[in-house]
């Protein structure tokens, strides 16, 4: 009886679950960093409602899901004075862990929590890397290329963290 017990506590666990819910949660951790820093950023979701305001860089956890069986997706908005606006769109995506459902969620997990929670996508892009142009260039810019030269100790910690060597 007792092992009847258990073994039906786990499957009924395993059953409830979602795949994607188990393996990714039903929110994202996103990183956000502009040049030059210190750049003010405002996010706002589907419907135009403001979720974040910060400064650049920053680490903003959203949540993937609008509702059932919709992606949520954000306008995110990097301002500066002196420097032109810049509007970066994140969206949800369908993520591979979703499918996980088939082995280990079965249909519960692939047509309710999944759905519900939002697990079953992903933001993407992950990293938003931006690059403000001062309003006193922009004419210029377009008529002349520019080249930006930065310290290595000047560029924020996740930029450098994706930098590649090209002189071997």
């Amino acid at each position: 009886m007792k092992k009847l017990l258990i073994t039906s506590m786990v499957a009924l666990t395993i059953g409830l679950n979602g795949c994607a819910s188990i393996i990714t949660g039903s929110s994202q951790t996103l990183t956000f960093t502009s040049v030059p820093e210190s750049a003010t950023i405002e996010i706002k979701n589907r419907n135009g409602v403001k979720v974040h305001t910060g400064q650049t860089p920053a680490t903003v956890s959203l949540k993937k899901g609008a509702g059932y069986f919709k992606p949520e997706s954000y306008q995110v908005s990097f301002s500066k004075p002196g420097y032109q606006t810049k509007t970066v769109e994140v969206t949800g995506t369908l993520s591979g862990w979703y499918l996980g459902n088939i082995i280990f969620g079965g249909l519960i997990g692939l047509l309710i929590v999944d759905p519900a929670t939002g697990a079953m996508y992903k933001l993407a892009p992950k990293d938003i890397n931006t690059v403000l142009e001062a309003q006193n260039l922009v004419g210029e810019a377009k008529q002349k290329p520019t080249l930006t030269v930065m310290l290595a100790q000047d560029i924020p910690e996740q930029m450098m963290a994706r930098a590649v060597q090209i002189n071997k």
